[in-house]
């Protein structure tokens, strides 16, 4: 017979799986309006914010209806506004500047706020804390809980203490069983949990497959002078070619730190494509060279974005549960912005359940969003992403900045709405049919190889504990990646996860080095043949984030 395992049962009223600005904002709102609310917050990383990873630049129109005092508070998270916004497309050598009066009104940064998501995220915890949320960190939900319906219960947190052949160690811990009457869903990127349910309950029926992209950032520390706080630019072009999507962004801090980031759309075609060189080699352009040269970078990290935009968001809900913030797909790719879009979606949330405490669905969420202001955010530039994908640079995002002013002048679209071709993975084309991409060595002063970045991205994880990068097949790295791409999952992962080896006998091997893994999920976008699934590893483990 199968030993059963003693769990620890807890009860409350609603369980929010990811403290992030999505999940802290619900538990926050909830909170403000029910205070005799029982809310438990699980959050995968070793404190809030150590998985958080954005640009940044925030509008702060969510966290004002959220806290509206935050701006007077002296641990405020946020404190330089924009005062300079820049544009400029790329060629090797020229940065061609593009006039701000050429963007919509919508695209615009003023008002908006540079700074560190992970402060924001550590902020809203105190916040929620002081409330009576409670925050587990170091906790993940590894699986969602049914009752004898189907709906879904709760969650299952992690076992800890599980050795690499999957069997209890000396420090053995069984995880939890959390159960409420909402679970939401608040991951981000494809969360392992929301990946489940879009699958389980057929969420994604009408919209379809979500789209993504990976974004990588450093942060330097440069010479007296030389930042001047509240400069922002951001780029396109070099060195991605014409069909490739993505792009620069350049952002002055405080106390001389520069933030520099780089995003690759998923949906490119090159199997030798690596998004990790790509933003090796953008720093190398003469506008940028000059701007870094002297300094030092003190900090990287990369995470996986959702892309999709408005036609690509599944039904929110499910019996007993939603999804909110980046889970759902709320980021707006020409603003590059996702986290004012993430609390209303937690503040949203938060009053459907006051209004619904009892409901099996809540449906004032689920059919209240597009009306909302994440809605109206989202329609304008629902294209732009699908026209970028077909047509490229600079046909495509000239049609989709041609899309916004329609929307800005007559309130419709040249296009109505087009929907995404493909899902990520199945746009790959085979070795036979692209040009290999050659990179040049990093000069470890400029650029850099992929472990000493994972270095600096604070990345541990608990010894001896099992691999928590699964292959459904494990034969078809070797038998088919390989062959036909390259096996690109050693150029996509920007932390050197997967390599090809060889044997003594000379034969090759498959290596997974579950240890550098910074939790961006790219692998399992992907991955050509979908045979590689992201778990979350034992509690605490993966990226750890300072002011990033």
């Amino acid at each position: 017979m199968e030993e059963v395992i003693e769990r620890e049962h807890v009860s409350c009223d609603v369980v929010i799986v990811g403290a992030g600005p999505a999940g802290l904002a619900a538990a926050i709102r909830l909170k403000q309006r029910a205070p005799d609310m029982a809310v438990i917050v699980v959050e995968k990383g070793s404190e809030p914010g150590a998985h958080t990873l954005s640009g940044m630049v925030m509008d702060p129109s969510a966290l004002d209806t959220l806290l509206p005092d935050w701006r007077d508070d002296p641990d405020r998270p946020l404190r330089i506004t924009v005062t300079e916004d820049h544009f400029a497309i790329l060629t090797a050598n020229r940065a061609i500047a593009v006039p701000e009066k050429l963007f919509p009104r919508l695209m615009s940064n003023k008002g908006c706020f540079i700074g560190s998501l992970g402060n924001v995220v550590r902020y809203l915890a105190k916040k929620a804390e002081a409330l009576g949320v409670d925050i587990y960190p170091a906790i993940p939900a590894t699986e969602l809980l049914f009752d004898e319906t189907g709906r879904v219960a709760g969650i299952l947190t992690g076992d800890m203490g599980i050795n690499k052949n999957g069997l209890p160690g000396p420090q053995y811990t069984p995880g939890m069983e959390l159960r409420a009457q909402h679970t939401l869903l608040a991951e981000g990127a494809r969360g392992s949990l929301s990946k489940s349910a879009i699958q389980r309950f057929g969420l994604d029926r009408e919209s379809g497959f979500q789209k993504f992209g990976i974004g990588l950032k450093e942060v330097w520390e440069l010479p007296a002078g030389r930042v001047r706080p509240g400069c922002i630019s951001h780029t396109m072009g070099w060195p991605l070619d014409r069909k490739t999507g993505g792009g620069s962004f350049i952002y002055h801090g405080e106390n001389n730190l520069l933030t520099v980031g780089f995003v690759v759309h998923l949906d490119y075609q090159n199997p030798t494509l690596s998004p990790f060189d790509e933003f090796q080699r953008f720093k190398t352009h003469p506008t940028l060279r000059g701007l870094l040269e002297g300094g030092k970078r003190i900090a990287y990290g990369a995470r996986a974005l959702t892309e999709g935009g408005w036609q690509a968001v599944p039904r929110l809900t499910f019996p007993g549960g939603a999804l909110i913030g980046c889970a759902a797909g709320f980021m707006n790719v020409p603003r590059i912005k996702g986290s004012h879009n993430a609390i209303f979606s937690g503040i949203q949330v938060a009053d459907a359940i006051v209004a619904q405490p009892d409901a099996t669905e809540l449906t004032a969420w689920r059919d209240g969003w597009q009306n909302s202001a994440i809605g109206k955010d989202l329609f304008a530039v629902r294209n732009v992403k699908p026209l970028w994908s077909r047509y490229g640079l600079p046909m495509g995002v000239l049609l989709g900045g041609l899309d916004m002013w329609a929307h800005k002048l007559v309130g419709k679209s040249l296009f109505g709405t087009i929907k995404h071709k493909k899902p990520d993975w199945a746009t790959l084309k085979p070795l036979a049919q692209v040009t290999p991409i050659m990179y040049p060595k990093p000069d470890h002063v400029l650029t850099f190889d992929r472990l000493s970045s994972v270095f600096f991205s604070g990345t541990t994880h608990a010894e001896n504990q099992p691999c928590h990068l699964k292959l459904t097949d494990p034969s078809v790295p070797l038998s088919r990646n390989l062959p036909l791409y390259g096996e690109p999952a050693r150029l996509y992962c920007p932390a050197g996860v997967y390599e090809i080896s060889k044997e003594k006998q000379g034969s090759n091997i498959f290596v997974i080095n579950a240890q550098n893994c910074v939790h961006c999920k790219t692998c399992d976008i992907k991955d050509p043949s979908q045979n590689i699934t992201w778990r979350p590893p034992e509690g605490g483990g993966g990226p750890i984030y300072a002011s990033m």
